[in-house]
């Protein structure tokens, strides 16, 4: 299940209604899908489109999206840091970023227009989508792994648009970790370096 946390306050939110009900106002979904059962350990990315394939079908029709693909990141992934050095600093693009969370987990960072930084970090059964033109970046978790289904309004996908200024480097790469209890001072996030 998705955890936000406000960057200024450091607020959580890890309950689904008040998840849906903070990201709403700045455009984002928030959906939690199963996961257990439904795909084999070795599924393949048509595998994957296959089993969700009701699901993405409302989202192709929700958002005008034309195409769907899975992407499949981890340690083994050939130039893995150069890949990650393209999300890991504040962009935009020119259409709604759309992640499902098949395996594994990450953390969108969002600068909104109005109000503080927050991240949302995702992990095995969450959608979310990045509205196009919000500023954002993207950390993975310090296991360096997750398998998505992404969705794009055009084929060949998106490019990222740099923020010149971005505040990317003011907040570090952190996942909470399993044991993390919200409120213990002697309990630290994992931190990515």
């Amino acid at each position: 299940m998705a955890t936000i946390t406000v960057a200024d306050t450091k607020q959580r939110i890890d309950d689904p209604t008040a998840i849906e009900q903070f990201l709403a106002p700045y455009g984002i979904w928030y959906e939690n899908w199963p996961v257990a059962g439904r795909l084999a350990e070795d599924a393949s990315a048509e595998d994957i489109l296959a089993e969700y394939a009701p699901e993405i079908e409302r989202l192709k029709q929700r958002g005008g999206f034309v195409t769907a693909d899975v992407i499949n990141v981890s340690p083994e992934t050939p130039n893995l840091d150069t890949m990650l050095a393209k999300f890991d600093k504040e962009h935009t693009h020119s259409e709604d970023e759309v992640r499902f969370t098949v395996e594994g987990r990450g953390v969108f960072w969002v600068r909104p227009d109005e109000g503080s930084v927050f991240s949302i970090e995702v992990e095995t059964g969450d959608l979310i989508n990045v509205p196009a033109g919000t500023k954002h970046w993207f950390h993975l978790c310090n296991d360096r792994r997750i398998r998505c289904i992404r969705l794009f309004e055009d084929p060949s996908g998106w490019t990222p648009e740099y923020i010149e200024q971005g505040v990317h480097g003011e907040h570090p790469p952190v996942c909470w970790g399993p044991n993390y209890v919200a409120g213990q001072s002697n309990v630290k996030p994992v931190v990515e370096l």
